[in-house]
């Protein structure tokens, strides 16, 4: 096995890891909305420096393979890859522990009616996260293109969360901050979502050498 082999295999190994901790912060993030537990949102805030410390060394990583070891096609892919993978991992985390800020206020207060729709919203996300993930590590192509199609139905489920906030508020103008949480909430699992198309888009980029970036779009209203 070659010194380039071992390398990759360490930094796929590192990227894993990220990934795993990453995954399991929107998880516990998902749990933590859905029962209002601050506890478990402090947890997921105070483990986000892992997900962080774990981004600067893939990229130190990539960087050392790229100056050093001059890698080319799918080698040099997946190293491109993996920076950007790491990066759209890194901000999953920044925006689950920012979610769960938000939980942490919110376990004060009463609940909403429309509680319910932003937990359908934040399941739909981690469905993204999970086949987004699955399809880089096995890679499969077809899967990436699932999860494209996904995003819209998130996009739809914020507008709908929006509107019934905003009708929320109108009636009530004493809730406005928990509810501006909630509108926060609602939008970071949209960003979310986009950062799980992100990694469907890295894939097809690892895969196939073709950089869709910002044009993964599958729906038939495109």
């Amino acid at each position: 096995m070659t010194q380039l082999i071992q390398e990759l295999d360490r930094l796929n190994m590192k990227v894993m890891q990220m990934v795993v901790q990453t995954e399991q912060a929107l998880s516990k993030t998902l749990n933590a909305f859905a029962r209002m537990d601050a506890d478990l949102a402090q947890e997921v805030v105070d483990n986000d420096k892992n997900i962080n410390e774990l981004e600067v060394i893939i990229n130190q990583h990539c960087l050392r393979l790229l100056a050093l070891d001059q890698p080319v096609a799918g080698d040099l892919r997946f190293i491109l890859g993996a920076l950007r993978l790491s990066r759209d991992l890194e901000r999953i985390g920044d925006e689950s522990a920012n979610i769960c800020d938000s939980v942490i206020y919110l376990s004060l207060q009463p609940p909403f009616e429309f509680y319910e729709t932003i937990k359908i919203m934040g399941r739909k996300t981690y469905d993204m996260l999970q086949e987004a993930i699955i399809a880089f590590s096995s890679p499969d192509t077809e899967r990436a293109v699932e999860v494209c199609r996904m995003d819209f139905e998130v996009d739809d489920l914020n507008y709908k969360v929006l509107k019934m906030i905003i009708s929320f508020m109108n009636q009530d103008n004493s809730l406005i901050e928990p509810c501006v949480q909630c509108i926060n909430i609602a939008r970071r699992f949209e960003r979310i979502a986009d950062m799980a198309t992100n990694i469907a888009e890295t894939t097809m980029f690892i895969v196939q050498g073709t950089n869709i970036k910002h044009s993964c779009q599958f729906d038939d209203r495109v």
